[in-house]
């Protein structure tokens, strides 16, 4: 379980990375929409060829998939796009700081609802703790 830890914890490091390199992109070749576009573009062909490397067939049973599923990719065309535009003028910091705050609390009420078919994980005091100490964490980051 821990390599699970390690691989998110990586995940984690890439996504402000990720932020910034659009952003600069947008900003270099003037539409913040064509470099959410040319990422997509990218992400997409990795992620077919490892899928087509790994031996899946995924066009298989794609279309048996609850449509409802696929909404995941309007998901992430947004943060693309409001990362892309809003952490030039924001600040990357803020930008992620607030994303992490959102996940958090989309994350606490997945797992409390066992939304999705997540594993059902209760909000306690704890987990409630936590998300309230990120808050606080990305209100202090505001007021300096």
């Amino acid at each position: 379980m821990h390599h699970y830890a390690a691989i998110m914890f990586l995940a984690g490091i890439g996504i402000p990375i990720l932020a910034a390199l659009n952003a600069a992109l947008g900003r270099f070749i003037l539409s913040p929409i064509v470099a959410a576009a040319i990422l997509f573009t990218i992400a997409g062909l990795v992620t077919w060829a490892l899928a087509f490397a790994t031996g899946l067939n995924p066009l298989k049973t794609v279309n048996q998939a609850p449509k409802h599923l696929f909404f995941a990719g309007v998901l992430i065309a947004f943060y693309v796009l409001s990362i892309t535009f809003i952490a030039p003028k924001f600040g990357i910091g803020n930008a992620v700081f607030f994303v992490l705050l959102g996940q958090l609390v989309s994350a606490a009420a997945i797992d409390h609802f066992a939304l999705f078919g997540a594993a059902q994980n209760s909000l306690n005091l704890v987990r409630a703790s936590g998300i309230a100490v990120m808050a606080l964490g990305v209100w202090i980051t505001q007021q300096a």
